[in-house]
């Protein structure tokens, strides 16, 4: 499956954003997707997972009750809404997807860069 992520840009802290990620190439529905983020200097960490049917989400502590993680199986796209942003959520965001089946998320998007200013 090939992903393509979209939506990342500069906005100040308070602020909103929602990534976007559109699959191809495989049937999105079987896949669990996820968002995984790297900011300068760390390592990438886990932001927000989302099961085949939406029904269930996941989330990292640092970014519980402000981002939300969504998708839409009929337009094969996964979204991340991202609300009261800080600089510390400054970031290249990565979608990712794996098989039903499968332990590991094995499908990487080349990711969108979030800034978010002071």
């Amino acid at each position: 499956v090939q992903l393509q992520a979209s939506g990342g840009g500069l906005v100040q802290a308070g602020g909103s954003l929602r990534l976007s990620c559109v699959a191809s190439g495989r049937t999105f529905s079987n896949y669990f997707m996820g968002w995984y983020r790297q900011a300068p200097g760390k390592a990438r960490e886990f932001v927000a997972s989302i099961s085949l049917s939406g029904g269930s989400t996941y989330y990292a502590d640092s970014v519980k009750d402000r981002f939300t993680i969504s998708r839409d199986n009929t337009k094969n796209t996964v979204y991340l809404q991202m609300n009261s942003l800080t600089p510390e959520d400054t970031a290249v965001y990565y979608c990712a997807a794996r098989r039903w089946n499968a332990e590991n998320y094995n499908y990487w998007g080349p990711g969108t860069l979030v800034t978010v200013s002071s």
